[in-house]
């Protein structure tokens, strides 16, 4: 079992990279706590599940395949993270500018509105589709197994990775929010996020993929 765990310490490295999906769990962690934060995790997990029931099925390599269908998910994807980018900076607009510190700055969105939002943002990332359709299917062999059964322990291990990670990434978020920031300090970081996931939107939009 040792190329599994080649595997999960390579999705793991992966899973930690800087992305939409993780800053959004570093902004759901900050912004309504650990719990609502974990349910946007899930949100993305099913999103991925769902890729990598495609992939077992012999679908997801015939996606990855089709330019058509990467470049509508990838205007899918860019436009969605435009859209949560703005939202984020109209926030900001909308607050006040006050010193003091504040439990939260934002009305807290419920379990099932996080978790939309970060499925959203996985199920239209083609660099997602490309983990499950490239990265993943480098670890078959043949002598390990059929290919559908393999696709779904490594996927298994690839969720695991993922659940490590982006739970960091809530934690980091809900450490900051006990930290109890003023308005102007979260407001500053509200800022940056936004600018960031505008920023992404924008890569997305320009990638190759």
């Amino acid at each position: 079992m040792s190329w599994v765990l080649v595997f999960f310490g390579a999705s793991v490295l992966i899973a930690l990279t800087p992305g939409a999906n993780n800053l959004l769990g570093l902004h759901h962690g900050m912004t309504h706590g650990v719990r609502r934060g974990l349910a946007g995790l899930v949100g993305r997990l099913v999103a991925f599940t769902l890729m990598i029931t495609a992939v077992a099925a012999g679908l997801g390599q015939l996606l990855a395949a089709s330019e058509t269908a990467l470049t509508i998910i990838k205007w899918a994807g860019a436009a969605y993270l435009l859209y949560l980018g703005l939202r984020v900076l109209w926030s900001t607009i909308r607050r006040g500018d006050d010193a003091e510190p504040v439990e939260t700055t934002a009305v807290p969105l419920s379990a099932w509105r996080v978790a939309r939002k970060e499925f959203g943002v996985a199920i239209t990332n083609p660099k997602a589709i490309l983990i499950f359709t490239a990265f993943v299917p480098q670890f078959i062999d043949p002598a390990h197994g059929p290919f559908p059964a393999q696709i779904a322990l490594l996927g298994a291990v690839y969720l695991l990775a993922e659940f490590l990670a982006g739970s960091a990434y809530v934690g980091a978020g809900a450490a900051v929010k006990s930290i109890k920031l003023s308005r102007r300090a979260r407001r500053t970081v509200d800022r940056g996020t936004g600018v960031v996931l505008v920023g992404l939107a924008g890569v997305l939009a320009t990638s190759n993929a």
